[in-house]
């Protein structure tokens, strides 16, 4: 079997099948076998593993999925691109491909069908993808609300969204993704990844990004669809005062004169904006509020 991650091996393959990159699919294939391997260290992928890959484009990082891991599940949503996968993972017996848009693959049915996840008794769960970067935001939390029992989540991800995911209160980087991701995971950046390790080049540096999943959140909200929507809304206008950005926000049920009171139970200023507050904080708002609903 040739591997992909030799940028002759992937140029000859997708001239083989005339295929054509797509924009939309956000389609830039890794050819650095450097990168490949440091991100399956990252991620901690052994022997017993089940992977659940999002989006493995002609199987570059599959082929090395499978020599690590039990099971590799790849969730690939471009039909064109099933029978190139065909062709390259063919002797990769531990591989099964499925052509569906990950946003509506039910992940914790897959995972019971699998026997994988964070339980005794199960196959570890790990998850691993080169995410299309024009729709990585939607993918990560879809990940995070279905509440799939993996131990971890390895991405690549553009430079840009990981320091994001990463950021901590008062940065310009600091908003609702940094919240949703640390509220679940542990993440670090791994490595920044230069254009010239994918065809076709991207036009931005990339990075691998790995989140150790918790178990529970170290700070848990009490109403999690509530806690969510406050954060949203936080950062939808992020120069606004947070009581202004809440109490004008559809998704979330309260005045300006309970926001206020609320922060004000927490010892807040009504003029903070939400780029101030620790997720903590944010946890402590949203349970502040539920309650206050509840007393209505």
């Amino acid at each position: 079997m040739k591997k992909l991650s030799d940028p002759r091996t992937t140029l000859e393959t997708v001239s083989r099948y005339d295929f054509d990159f797509h924009k939309r699919f956000g389609q830039n294939f890794l050819v650095d076998e450097g990168v490949i391997l440091r991100s399956l260290e990252a991620a901690g992928v052994g022997k017993t593993d089940v992977v659940f890959e999002v989006g493995p484009g002609i199987g570059t990082l599959t082929q090395y999925l499978s020599e690590a891991a039990a099971h590799v599940v790849s969730i690939e949503i471009d039909k064109k691109l099933i029978p190139i996968l065909t062709d390259t993972l063919d002797g990769c017996g531990n591989v099964e491909v499925i052509n569906e848009d990950v946003l509506k693959v039910d992940l914790p049915a897959l995972a019971r069908r699998y026997h994988a996840g964070r339980s005794s008794g199960l196959s570890p769960l790990k998850i691993v993808a080169n995410l299309p970067y024009y729709i990585t935001t939607p993918i990560l939390m879809n990940l995070f609300r279905q509440k799939v029992p993996a131990q971890s989540i390895t991405v690549m991800v553009q430079k840009e969204v990981a320091d994001r995911m990463c950021a901590q209160p008062g940065g310009k980087e600091y908003g609702a993704l940094s919240i949703a991701v640390q509220y679940y995971s542990d993440p670090r950046i791994v490595e920044l990844v230069p254009p010239s390790s994918f065809i076709p080049h991207p036009k931005v540096t990339s990075a691998v990004v790995t989140m150790q999943l918790y178990e529970e959140p170290p700070v848990k909200a009490q109403d999690e669809a509530l806690f969510d929507a406050i954060t949203r809304a936080a950062f939808e206008q992020r120069r606004k005062t947070l009581v202004n950005a809440l109490s004008s926000s559809q998704a979330v049920p309260f005045q300006k004169e309970q926001v206020k009171d609320a922060l004000e139970q927490l010892g807040l200023s009504a003029s903070v904006r939400g780029e101030k507050l620790s997720i903590a904080d944010f946890v402590s708002l949203s349970d502040t509020l539920s309650a206050l609903r509840k007393e209505a």
